[in-house]
Protein backbone atom coordinates (compact mmCIF):
# COMPACT_ATOMS: atom_id res chain seq x y z
CA UNK A 1 0.00 0.00 0.00
CA UNK A 2 1.37 3.43 -0.94
CA UNK A 3 1.45 6.30 1.51
CA UNK A 4 2.29 9.96 1.33
CA UNK A 5 5.49 10.94 3.15
CA UNK A 6 6.08 14.38 4.47
CA UNK A 7 7.27 16.56 1.63
CA UNK A 8 6.94 13.65 -0.73
CA UNK A 9 4.67 12.75 -3.62
CA UNK A 10 1.50 10.73 -3.63
CA UNK A 11 3.48 7.63 -4.59
CA UNK A 12 5.59 7.89 -1.45
CA UNK A 13 8.67 9.14 -3.24
CA UNK A 14 10.11 12.03 -1.20
CA UNK A 15 11.76 13.32 -4.35
CA UNK A 16 8.45 14.30 -5.91
CA UNK A 17 5.77 16.78 -4.94
CA UNK A 18 2.07 17.18 -5.65
CA UNK A 19 2.58 19.54 -8.59
CA UNK A 20 5.03 17.10 -10.11
CA UNK A 21 2.43 14.35 -9.80
CA UNK A 22 -0.18 16.54 -11.50
CA UNK A 23 2.18 17.33 -14.37
CA UNK A 24 3.06 13.67 -14.68
CA UNK A 25 -0.58 12.49 -14.60
CA UNK A 26 -2.01 15.21 -16.87
CA UNK A 27 0.26 16.02 -19.77
CA UNK A 28 -0.10 19.15 -21.88
CA UNK A 29 -1.61 17.03 -24.66
CA UNK A 30 -4.15 15.55 -22.25
CA UNK A 31 -5.03 19.01 -21.02
CA UNK A 32 -5.63 20.22 -24.56
CA UNK A 33 -7.83 17.19 -25.25
CA UNK A 34 -9.88 17.91 -22.11
CA UNK A 35 -10.34 21.52 -23.22
CA UNK A 36 -11.36 20.24 -26.66
CA UNK A 37 -13.96 17.94 -25.10
CA UNK A 38 -15.34 20.88 -23.12
CA UNK A 39 -15.63 22.97 -26.28
CA UNK A 40 -17.43 20.13 -28.10
CA UNK A 41 -19.81 19.78 -25.16
CA UNK A 42 -20.60 23.49 -25.15
CA UNK A 43 -21.05 23.47 -28.93
CA UNK A 44 -23.46 20.53 -28.56
CA UNK A 45 -25.56 22.42 -26.01
CA UNK A 46 -25.53 25.65 -28.03
CA UNK A 47 -26.38 23.92 -31.31
CA UNK A 48 -29.30 21.85 -30.03
CA UNK A 49 -30.84 24.59 -27.90
CA UNK A 50 -30.20 27.17 -30.62
CA UNK A 51 -32.02 25.04 -33.19
CA UNK A 52 -34.94 23.90 -31.03
CA UNK A 53 -35.62 26.54 -28.39
CA UNK A 54 -37.89 28.73 -30.53
CA UNK A 55 -39.23 27.01 -33.67
CA UNK A 56 -41.03 29.41 -36.00
CA UNK A 57 -42.43 28.93 -39.51
CA UNK A 58 -40.47 30.60 -42.29
CA UNK A 59 -41.59 30.55 -45.92
CA UNK A 60 -43.29 27.16 -45.78
CA UNK A 61 -44.10 26.22 -49.41
CA UNK A 62 -47.88 26.00 -49.86
CA UNK A 63 -50.06 25.66 -52.94
CA UNK A 64 -53.24 27.72 -53.28
CA UNK A 65 -56.20 27.14 -55.58
CA UNK A 66 -59.74 28.44 -55.89
CA UNK A 67 -62.70 28.37 -58.28
CA UNK A 68 -61.07 30.93 -60.56
CA UNK A 69 -57.78 32.76 -61.09
CA UNK A 70 -58.95 35.96 -59.37
CA UNK A 71 -59.96 34.23 -56.15
CA UNK A 72 -56.76 32.19 -56.16
CA UNK A 73 -54.53 35.23 -56.64
CA UNK A 74 -56.31 37.15 -53.89
CA UNK A 75 -55.72 34.25 -51.50
CA UNK A 76 -52.06 34.04 -52.53
CA UNK A 77 -51.54 37.74 -51.89
CA UNK A 78 -53.28 37.52 -48.52
CA UNK A 79 -51.02 34.68 -47.38
CA UNK A 80 -47.91 36.33 -48.82
CA UNK A 81 -48.63 39.48 -46.81
CA UNK A 82 -48.69 37.70 -43.45
CA UNK A 83 -46.17 39.29 -41.04
CA UNK A 84 -42.82 37.50 -40.76
CA UNK A 85 -43.27 35.59 -44.06
CA UNK A 86 -44.37 32.30 -42.46
CA UNK A 87 -45.63 31.00 -45.82
CA UNK A 88 -44.41 30.86 -49.40
CA UNK A 89 -47.69 30.54 -51.34
CA UNK A 90 -48.05 29.94 -55.05
CA UNK A 91 -51.08 29.40 -57.27
CA UNK A 92 -51.91 26.06 -58.88
CA UNK A 93 -54.71 25.18 -61.31
CA UNK A 94 -56.88 22.93 -59.14
CA UNK A 95 -57.01 20.59 -56.16
CA UNK A 96 -55.64 17.65 -58.16
CA UNK A 97 -52.49 19.61 -59.01
CA UNK A 98 -52.19 20.73 -55.39
CA UNK A 99 -52.32 17.13 -54.13
CA UNK A 100 -49.78 16.12 -56.78
CA UNK A 101 -47.44 18.91 -55.65
CA UNK A 102 -47.68 17.66 -52.07
CA UNK A 103 -46.99 14.05 -53.05
CA UNK A 104 -44.02 15.12 -55.18
CA UNK A 105 -42.66 17.19 -52.25
CA UNK A 106 -42.92 20.43 -54.18
CA UNK A 107 -44.99 22.00 -51.39
CA UNK A 108 -45.76 21.09 -47.79
CA UNK A 109 -49.49 21.87 -47.91
CA UNK A 110 -52.29 23.33 -49.96
CA UNK A 111 -55.16 25.73 -49.30
CA UNK A 112 -58.35 25.00 -51.22
CA UNK A 113 -60.40 28.21 -51.28
CA UNK A 114 -64.19 28.15 -51.74
CA UNK A 115 -65.85 31.59 -51.36
CA UNK A 116 -69.31 29.99 -51.55
CA UNK A 117 -68.69 27.98 -48.35
CA UNK A 118 -68.25 29.36 -44.82
CA UNK A 119 -64.69 28.07 -44.73
CA UNK A 120 -61.78 26.66 -46.71
CA UNK A 121 -59.79 23.40 -46.63
CA UNK A 122 -56.13 22.90 -45.79
CA UNK A 123 -54.34 19.83 -47.13
CA UNK A 124 -51.27 18.72 -45.16
CA UNK A 125 -48.80 15.81 -45.17
CA UNK A 126 -48.04 14.81 -41.59
CA UNK A 127 -45.62 12.17 -42.92
CA UNK A 128 -43.24 15.03 -43.75
CA UNK A 129 -43.21 16.00 -40.06
CA UNK A 130 -46.00 16.36 -37.55
CA UNK A 131 -44.70 19.69 -36.29
CA UNK A 132 -44.70 21.08 -39.83
CA UNK A 133 -48.33 20.08 -40.42
CA UNK A 134 -49.26 21.59 -37.05
CA UNK A 135 -47.48 24.85 -37.89
CA UNK A 136 -49.32 25.10 -41.20
CA UNK A 137 -52.64 24.54 -39.46
CA UNK A 138 -51.89 27.26 -36.90
CA UNK A 139 -50.70 29.87 -39.41
CA UNK A 140 -53.40 29.30 -42.03
CA UNK A 141 -56.04 28.90 -39.32
CA UNK A 142 -55.20 32.31 -37.88
CA UNK A 143 -55.33 33.86 -41.34
CA UNK A 144 -58.73 32.29 -41.99
CA UNK A 145 -60.04 33.40 -38.63
CA UNK A 146 -59.03 36.97 -39.44
CA UNK A 147 -61.30 36.68 -42.50
CA UNK A 148 -64.16 35.32 -40.33
CA UNK A 149 -63.84 31.95 -42.01
CA UNK A 150 -63.37 28.40 -40.73
CA UNK A 151 -60.72 25.90 -41.75
CA UNK A 152 -61.01 22.15 -42.26
CA UNK A 153 -57.72 20.20 -42.23
CA UNK A 154 -57.21 17.03 -44.30
CA UNK A 155 -54.12 14.86 -44.07
CA UNK A 156 -53.43 13.60 -47.60
CA UNK A 157 -50.14 11.85 -46.72
CA UNK A 158 -50.46 10.60 -43.14
CA UNK A 159 -47.64 8.93 -41.26
CA UNK A 160 -47.69 5.23 -40.45
CA UNK A 161 -49.34 4.08 -37.23
CA UNK A 162 -45.94 3.16 -35.80
CA UNK A 163 -44.25 6.40 -36.84
CA UNK A 164 -45.13 8.91 -34.13
CA UNK A 165 -44.94 12.48 -35.51
CA UNK A 166 -42.82 11.28 -38.43
CA UNK A 167 -39.69 10.81 -36.29
CA UNK A 168 -38.84 7.20 -37.18
CA UNK A 169 -36.98 8.28 -40.33
CA UNK A 170 -34.88 10.68 -38.29
CA UNK A 171 -34.01 8.12 -35.61
CA UNK A 172 -33.12 5.55 -38.26
CA UNK A 173 -30.75 8.05 -39.86
CA UNK A 174 -29.22 8.96 -36.50
CA UNK A 175 -28.55 5.27 -35.86
CA UNK A 176 -26.92 4.86 -39.24
CA UNK A 177 -24.74 7.94 -38.65
CA UNK A 178 -23.64 6.70 -35.21
CA UNK A 179 -22.65 3.37 -36.71
CA UNK A 180 -20.71 5.10 -39.48
CA UNK A 181 -18.45 7.22 -37.30
CA UNK A 182 -18.05 4.55 -34.58
CA UNK A 183 -16.95 1.92 -37.11
CA UNK A 184 -14.52 4.34 -38.74
CA UNK A 185 -13.19 5.36 -35.32
CA UNK A 186 -12.61 1.73 -34.39
CA UNK A 187 -10.72 1.16 -37.64
CA UNK A 188 -8.61 4.29 -37.09
CA UNK A 189 -7.61 3.77 -33.44
CA UNK A 190 -7.77 -0.01 -32.98
CA UNK A 191 -4.83 -1.72 -31.25
CA UNK A 192 -1.80 -1.77 -33.46
CA UNK A 193 -3.23 0.69 -35.98
CA UNK A 194 -0.64 2.86 -37.67
CA UNK A 195 -0.93 6.00 -39.81
CA UNK A 196 -2.65 4.82 -42.96
CA UNK A 197 -0.47 4.06 -45.96
CA UNK A 198 -2.32 3.63 -49.29
CA UNK A 199 -2.87 -0.09 -48.79
CA UNK A 200 -4.13 0.35 -45.23
CA UNK A 201 -6.36 3.28 -46.23
CA UNK A 202 -7.91 1.23 -49.04
CA UNK A 203 -8.47 -1.72 -46.69
CA UNK A 204 -10.19 0.54 -44.15
CA UNK A 205 -12.45 1.98 -46.84
CA UNK A 206 -13.33 -1.51 -48.09
CA UNK A 207 -14.14 -2.68 -44.55
CA UNK A 208 -16.20 0.48 -44.10
CA UNK A 209 -18.10 -0.32 -47.30
CA UNK A 210 -18.88 -3.87 -46.18
CA UNK A 211 -20.02 -2.59 -42.80
CA UNK A 212 -22.21 0.04 -44.49
CA UNK A 213 -23.93 -2.57 -46.67
CA UNK A 214 -24.73 -4.73 -43.63
CA UNK A 215 -25.76 -1.78 -41.43
CA UNK A 216 -27.99 -0.34 -44.15
CA UNK A 217 -29.84 -3.62 -44.63
CA UNK A 218 -30.30 -4.37 -40.94
CA UNK A 219 -31.49 -0.83 -40.18
CA UNK A 220 -34.02 -0.94 -43.02
CA UNK A 221 -35.34 -4.32 -41.86
CA UNK A 222 -35.68 -3.17 -38.24
CA UNK A 223 -37.50 0.06 -39.16
CA UNK A 224 -39.67 -1.61 -41.80
CA UNK A 225 -40.80 -5.25 -41.56
CA UNK A 226 -39.71 -5.83 -37.96
CA UNK A 227 -41.10 -2.80 -36.10
CA UNK A 228 -43.51 -1.71 -38.85
CA UNK A 229 -42.48 1.92 -38.23
CA UNK A 230 -41.70 2.89 -41.81
CA UNK A 231 -43.52 1.81 -44.98
CA UNK A 232 -41.91 2.07 -48.40
CA UNK A 233 -39.31 0.02 -50.22
CA UNK A 234 -36.91 -1.87 -47.96
CA UNK A 235 -34.51 -2.12 -50.91
CA UNK A 236 -34.49 1.67 -51.37
CA UNK A 237 -34.00 2.25 -47.63
CA UNK A 238 -31.17 -0.29 -47.71
CA UNK A 239 -29.45 1.65 -50.47
CA UNK A 240 -29.90 4.91 -48.59
CA UNK A 241 -28.57 3.41 -45.37
CA UNK A 242 -25.51 1.89 -47.05
CA UNK A 243 -24.66 5.18 -48.76
CA UNK A 244 -25.22 7.22 -45.58
CA UNK A 245 -23.17 4.93 -43.33
CA UNK A 246 -20.30 4.83 -45.81
CA UNK A 247 -20.39 8.61 -46.31
CA UNK A 248 -20.19 9.26 -42.55
CA UNK A 249 -17.51 6.60 -42.09
CA UNK A 250 -15.40 7.93 -44.97
CA UNK A 251 -15.80 11.45 -43.60
CA UNK A 252 -14.50 10.27 -40.21
CA UNK A 253 -11.52 8.51 -41.83
CA UNK A 254 -10.74 11.65 -43.84
CA UNK A 255 -10.76 13.84 -40.73
CA UNK A 256 -8.64 11.26 -38.91
CA UNK A 257 -6.16 11.38 -41.76
CA UNK A 258 -6.03 15.17 -41.51
CA UNK A 259 -5.87 15.63 -37.73
CA UNK A 260 -5.21 12.21 -36.18
CA UNK A 261 -7.37 11.22 -33.21
CA UNK A 262 -8.63 14.82 -32.99
CA UNK A 263 -10.19 14.28 -36.41
CA UNK A 264 -12.71 11.89 -34.86
CA UNK A 265 -13.91 14.76 -32.71
CA UNK A 266 -14.18 16.95 -35.81
CA UNK A 267 -16.37 14.31 -37.45
CA UNK A 268 -18.62 14.27 -34.38
CA UNK A 269 -18.92 18.06 -34.58
CA UNK A 270 -20.01 17.90 -38.24
CA UNK A 271 -22.38 14.92 -37.92
CA UNK A 272 -23.73 15.19 -34.37
CA UNK A 273 -23.26 18.76 -33.13
CA UNK A 274 -24.21 20.46 -36.40
CA UNK A 275 -25.89 17.72 -38.41
CA UNK A 276 -28.48 16.26 -36.05
CA UNK A 277 -30.24 19.44 -34.88
CA UNK A 278 -30.37 20.74 -38.47
CA UNK A 279 -31.58 17.44 -39.95
CA UNK A 280 -35.27 18.35 -39.96
CA UNK A 281 -36.21 15.55 -37.59
CA UNK A 282 -38.13 17.04 -34.69
CA UNK A 283 -38.61 20.30 -36.61
CA UNK A 284 -38.45 20.26 -40.43
CA UNK A 285 -36.37 22.88 -42.23
CA UNK A 286 -39.02 25.66 -42.49
CA UNK A 287 -39.33 25.73 -38.68
CA UNK A 288 -35.61 26.03 -37.92
CA UNK A 289 -33.60 29.25 -37.49
CA UNK A 290 -31.74 30.47 -40.56
CA UNK A 291 -28.31 28.97 -39.80
CA UNK A 292 -29.61 25.45 -39.20
CA UNK A 293 -32.22 25.75 -41.96
CA UNK A 294 -29.50 26.40 -44.52
CA UNK A 295 -27.04 23.88 -43.10
CA UNK A 296 -29.32 20.87 -42.76
CA UNK A 297 -29.80 19.87 -46.41
CA UNK A 298 -26.04 19.75 -47.14
CA UNK A 299 -25.03 17.58 -44.16
CA UNK A 300 -25.45 13.78 -44.05
CA UNK A 301 -28.14 13.62 -41.29
CA UNK A 302 -30.35 16.18 -43.03
CA UNK A 303 -29.97 14.64 -46.47
CA UNK A 304 -30.59 11.18 -45.02
CA UNK A 305 -33.72 12.22 -43.09
CA UNK A 306 -35.31 13.95 -46.09
CA UNK A 307 -34.53 10.99 -48.35
CA UNK A 308 -35.83 8.43 -45.84
CA UNK A 309 -39.17 10.25 -45.54
CA UNK A 310 -39.38 10.53 -49.32
CA UNK A 311 -38.82 6.79 -49.72
CA UNK A 312 -41.22 5.85 -46.93
CA UNK A 313 -44.17 8.08 -47.85
CA UNK A 314 -43.65 9.91 -51.14
CA UNK A 315 -42.55 7.10 -53.51
CA UNK A 316 -39.02 8.49 -53.55
CA UNK A 317 -40.07 11.90 -54.88
CA UNK A 318 -37.55 14.57 -53.93
CA UNK A 319 -34.90 12.07 -52.83
CA UNK A 320 -32.58 12.65 -55.79
CA UNK A 321 -30.93 15.76 -54.38
CA UNK A 322 -30.21 14.23 -50.95
CA UNK A 323 -28.75 11.12 -52.59
CA UNK A 324 -26.39 13.34 -54.60
CA UNK A 325 -25.36 15.15 -51.40
CA UNK A 326 -24.53 11.85 -49.69
CA UNK A 327 -22.69 10.56 -52.75
CA UNK A 328 -20.60 13.73 -52.82
CA UNK A 329 -19.64 13.31 -49.15
CA UNK A 330 -18.74 9.66 -49.77
CA UNK A 331 -16.64 10.23 -52.90
CA UNK A 332 -14.81 13.34 -51.67
CA UNK A 333 -14.09 11.86 -48.24
CA UNK A 334 -12.79 8.60 -49.69
CA UNK A 335 -10.62 10.53 -52.15
CA UNK A 336 -9.20 12.70 -49.35
CA UNK A 337 -8.43 9.60 -47.27
CA UNK A 338 -6.53 7.95 -50.14
CA UNK A 339 -4.77 11.18 -51.16
CA UNK A 340 -3.50 11.81 -47.64
CA UNK A 341 -2.19 8.26 -47.42
CA UNK A 342 -0.29 8.73 -50.70
CA UNK A 343 1.20 12.03 -49.53
CA UNK A 344 2.18 10.44 -46.22
CA UNK A 345 3.88 7.56 -48.05
CA UNK A 346 5.77 9.97 -50.32
CA UNK A 347 6.94 11.94 -47.29
CA UNK A 348 7.97 8.75 -45.51
CA UNK A 349 9.91 7.52 -48.55
CA UNK A 350 11.60 10.91 -48.87
CA UNK A 351 12.59 10.90 -45.20
CA UNK A 352 14.06 7.40 -45.49
CA UNK A 353 16.01 8.43 -48.57
CA UNK A 354 17.41 11.49 -46.81
CA UNK A 355 18.31 9.35 -43.80
CA UNK A 356 20.23 6.92 -46.03
CA UNK A 357 22.02 9.81 -47.72
CA UNK A 358 22.95 11.29 -44.35
CA UNK A 359 24.18 7.91 -43.11
CA UNK A 360 26.30 7.53 -46.24
CA UNK A 361 27.87 10.96 -45.75
CA UNK A 362 28.72 10.17 -42.14
CA UNK A 363 30.35 6.92 -43.14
Amino acid sequence: MTRTTRGGGLDGDPGTGFLHEVRDAVSARTGLLVIGVLLVQLAFIASYIGAFHKPAPHRIPIAVTGPNAQVTEQAVERLRALPGEPLKPRAVRDEAEAVQEIRERGVDGALIVDPRAPGDRLLVASAAGGSLAQALEEVVGAAEQAQKRTLKVEDVVPGAAGDARGLSSFYLVVGWCVGGYLCASALAISAGAKPANPARALIRLCVMLLYAVAAGLLGAVIAGPWLDALPGSVLALWGLGALLVFAVGALTLAFQGIAGVVGIGLAIIVVVVLGNPSAGGAYPYPLLPGFWRGLGPVLPPGAGTFAARSIAYFKGNGAGGPFLVLAAWAVVSAAVTLLLSLLRQDRSNRDRHLARVAAGLRS
